[in-house]
């Protein structure tokens, strides 16, 4: 068997000698989409996490039998394509929870304590301080409703964690199927009208594309926070920045429509957002557990075909 990795680099430090047990193991840091084909070419098993398999890949991959998605979602290969040529194509779930669950509430309070701001005033203007402390407004999480939008497993670990902060949950299902006897269901408007927290936790698909578009944005309380640990495209960006200067509301960003972010893309200079570099994922534990992932279900497929 031969195993390529076409980007590595996006899993950090880990180990990959382990796969060497299976045969021979090509590792790229990193895959253009010029570069795909060549390198899969020769290919029994491709691991991608975010390089596009597609039709034309698909095609000139005359070896291939399995792909395997170093991550939950598995939208950069064309699924209905792969089972029609016979090839398997795995994900690994789960394996991220507690790692976005720690990341959202870092956000979160980020925003709310203003720890960035906070971090700067002590060491440019406190020590010339007449006082011992400085007043900005902050709020507290006891008392104050949260709205989860997606409650999927990340998102009901998120609002058990938030009940255990004094904070009254409330959900909306993306899919309108999801139903949770511990926590309450609302409509999407009601969620925006009425919450001072609302996190998202859903995929990116067509009832989530462009969710949170300018008018749904513009139904936001004055004050609130609105943090993305799901999926970039499921917030505006473009009608984001518009209500960003029409509103005194506080975003954190972990996911863009566009990774990476463009040069030029005005949410890098407004003081209302805290952004990371969708990396709420990527712990160390997270990390470990995607790597057993992918070695089992590898083992699994050449040891039994599936």
């Amino acid at each position: 068997m031969k195993i390529v990795f076409l980007d590595a680099l996006t899993l950090g430090s880990v180990d990959f000698e382990r796969f060497k047990e299976f045969g021979e193991v090509e590792i790229y840091q990193t895959t253009d989409k010029d570069e795909t084909i060549d390198r899969i070419k020769n290919a029994d098993i491709v691991v991608t996490n975010k390089v596009v398999i597609d039709k034309s890949v698909l095609d000139n991959a005359k070896r291939l039998k399995f792909i395997q998605i170093a991550a939950t979602s598995m939208n950069n290969v064309d699924l209905e394509y792969a089972k029609a040529k016979g090839i398997i194509v795995k994900n690994v779930a789960e394996y991220s929870t507690n790692a976005v669950v720690q990341h959202t509430f870092a956000v979160v309070l980020g925003l709310i304590n203003k720890i960035c701001y906070f971090d700067k005033y002590v060491r440019k203007e406190y020590p010339n301080s007449k006082i011992f402390t400085h007043i900005q407004n902050w709020f507290e999480i006891k008392g104050k409703k949260w709205g989860i939008i997606g409650l999927g497993e990340i998102g009901k670990n998120v609002a058990r964690a938030a009940e255990c902060f004094g904070a009254k949950v409330v959900y909306y299902s993306t899919s309108g199927k999801n139903s949770s006897k511990e926590f309450k269901r609302v409509g999407l408007e009601e969620l925006l009208k009425t919450s001072g927290i609302i996190t998202i936790h859903a995929p990116l698909n067509k009832n989530t594309k462009n969710l949170l578009n300018y008018e749904k944005l513009s139904l936001m309380q004055e004050g609130s926070i609105l943090v993305n640990v799901g999926r970039g495209g499921i917030i505006n960006e473009d009608e984001l920045v518009k209500i960003l200067k029409e509103k005194n509301i506080f975003v954190g960003l972990d996911v863009f429509e566009k990774e990476p972010v463009n040069i030029d893309n005005p949410l890098l200079k407004s003081k209302k957002v805290l952004l990371t570099p969708h990396m709420a994922w990527s712990s160390i534990e997270a990390r470990e557990k995607l790597m057993e992932g992918i070695y089992k279900n590898i083992e699994k497929f050449i040891k039994s075909g599936n």
